[in-house]
């Protein structure tokens, strides 16, 4: 694996099948790692269960090559077939525990917790090792999701101190608030993989951070590399 800064921090991009032909994935979140995505979660609904082996070791090799972390959606199985780093859960997915049983100490298991104080209580308790809420804006993705107020972001800061996840219509202009409140992932599905210039459009998530502190001065949040004179190319 690359050198690299593994933080639970950053742009933390989630494919959709629907986004792009199945031949471009591995190319489009190649392009997400090019413009700053620092964790990759395969999300793929379907039933076709070779093809998602398939797509998430590629994903797994790519990711692992370009030290970024890979999270699979809902299926703790796969993410151990695969070689992923960890799985991200929904409300009727395994429990942490029975996840981590699964996957072992080393991974990383992520947990959906809507808008409830009460379910992120119950996942710190289980060993989760990140906290995701939303949808914090109207999402193409899951319209009937239940709507989170971003006071939640502080509330959940004050009491614990697992890394948090934003998701749900979330661009790189609504976005900054949500940072500043607290959030340490911005979880974007088609606000990066629905975009004509994926590259750029990751780029734009990575800036935000990059402007409270998270990168160091001048860095370029595409590479890692010292511009010149200071200065990012955006």
């Amino acid at each position: 694996m690359a050198a690299t800064d593994l933080r639970l921090h950053g742009l933390y991009a989630i494919t959709d099948a629907g986004l792009q032909p199945p031949r471009a994935l591995r190319e489009r979140v190649a392009l997400a790692i090019d413009g700053g995505a620092r964790l990759i979660q395969y999300r793929d609904k379907s039933d076709a269960a070779p093809v998602r082996l398939r797509q998430a070791r590629a994903l797994a090799e790519l990711c692992h090559d370009r030290g970024v972390r890979l999270i699979i959606n809902d299926d703790v199985a796969l993410a151990a077939a695969c070689g992923a780093d960890g799985v991200h859960l929904g409300r009727d997915d395994a429990t942490p525990a029975a996840a981590r049983g699964q996957l072992g100490d080393a991974a990383v298991i992520g947990v959906s917790c809507y808008n409830s104080l009460d379910l992120a209580q119950q996942a710190v308790e289980q060993g989760a090792d990140y906290l995701a809420f939303g949808r914090f804006f109207a999402s193409r993705t899951k319209p009937e999701a239940v709507c989170a107020a971003p006071a939640l972001i502080g509330a959940a800061k004050r009491r614990w101190s697992v890394p948090l996840a934003v998701i749900g219509g979330i661009t790189p202009y609504n976005a900054a608030p949500l940072v500043a409140a607290g959030a340490d992932m911005l979880a974007v599905v088609r606000g990066v993989f629905a975009a004509p210039h994926v590259a750029d459009a990751a780029a734009a998530y990575a800036a935000l951070f990059a402007s409270t502190g998270d990168q160091e001065p001048g860095d370029d949040p595409r590479t890692g590399a010292l511009t010149e004179r200071g200065h990012t190319h955006r």
